[in-house]
């Protein structure tokens, strides 16, 4: 009997050892790559992506860390950080650009991909096999579609009565398809309109300057990452689709699959139209227009 109980005894011992052992293993963090051209980590999406993950029960330093590969706009430094980011095993890679997201896609066809904007077409690129069931790696959110290119110079023109020569900002680092896009416009529509290449923040005002050197009349300015983290308004916009990321990290984190989240579009668009920033360059907006807007800032 002594024998027996000291049997049941061992066995008591053993199980709360392993379940002592068991409840004081610490929960795991998980590491988030983010891939990105920019040069900081304070922008507003990046704080959106945070805030995200905050309100989703992530606590940065305590369940999850961000491993930071930012490029300063030197996008020949990304395929080295992609692969840094592969070696550390992060759990997932974050990005912000296609180019990004292409970039992370070369350098790993096994850890989960969030492109928080992942180009007018994702498919056509190669980067999905539908925008339903992405079948890969790589999920995430698509920007502002090559169809509204059109459409943004026929405002551009409705709004700047007798308008001929556009000056158009691109970054040469993003897909050629909006450009194009635009360039049919401007044809459709008998807009003179050329192209000025930017691709840093400092070299915006230089590009300003050939715009007005040109004899432009007006300027377009075609989406793109560092556009937004240029100007507010659009930076608004960027945040909300990285904030909209977090919740595809958490699901990947989880255990979902990319291939099995689909690619989301953006399913409407609104007009703002600014009247004090239109006063301050002389202009006035035609009524039609003023209808046709969501928001109109006094």
């Amino acid at each position: 009997m002594r024998r027996l109980a000291s049997c049941w005894l061992a066995i008591a011992i053993s199980a709360a050892a392993s379940f002592s052992a068991t409840a004081q293993q610490p929960a795991k963090v998980f590491r988030v790559g983010i891939l990105s051209p920019a040069a900081a980590a304070s922008t507003k999406a990046f704080d959106a992506f945070r805030g995200g993950l905050r309100e989703l029960g992530y606590v940065e330093g305590a369940n999850f860390v961000i491993e930071y590969r930012l490029a300063a706009w030197d996008y020949g430094r990304l395929p080295a950080m992609a692969a840094d980011l592969v070696r550390l095993s992060v759990d997932v890679i974050v990005t912000d650009t296609r180019r990004a997201a292409q970039i992370a896609r070369d350098a790993t066809w096994t850890i989960p991909i969030v492109a928080a904007t992942v180009g007018p077409d994702p498919v056509e690129a190669g980067l999905a096999a539908s925008y339903a069931h992405p079948g890969s790696n790589l999920t995430g959110f698509t920007g502002v579609g090559v169809e509204l290119s059109g459409k943004r110079l026929q405002l551009l023109k409705e709004a700047v009565s007798g308008v001929s020569r556009v000056v158009a900002l691109r970054n040469p680092a993003m897909p050629i398809a909006t450009l194009q896009a635009t360039e049919e416009a401007a044809r459709a529509l008998g807009l003179d309109l050329r192209t000025v290449e930017v691709a840093a923040p400092d070299d915006i005002p230089a590009g300003f300057e050939v715009a007005v050197g040109a004899g432009a009349e007006a300027l377009v300015v075609l989406p793109d990452a560092m556009f937004f983290n240029e100007r507010a308004r659009i930076i608004a916009l960027a945040a909300q689709q990285f904030r909209l990321a977090a919740g595809y990290v958490d699901k990947i984190l989880k255990g979902a699959k990319p291939a099995d989240l689909p690619i989301q579009q953006p399913t409407r668009f609104q007009l703002v139209v600014n009247l004090k920033t239109a006063k301050a360059l002389g202009l006035t907006i035609p009524p039609a227009i003023l209808d046709l807007a969501d928001e109109v800032i006094e």
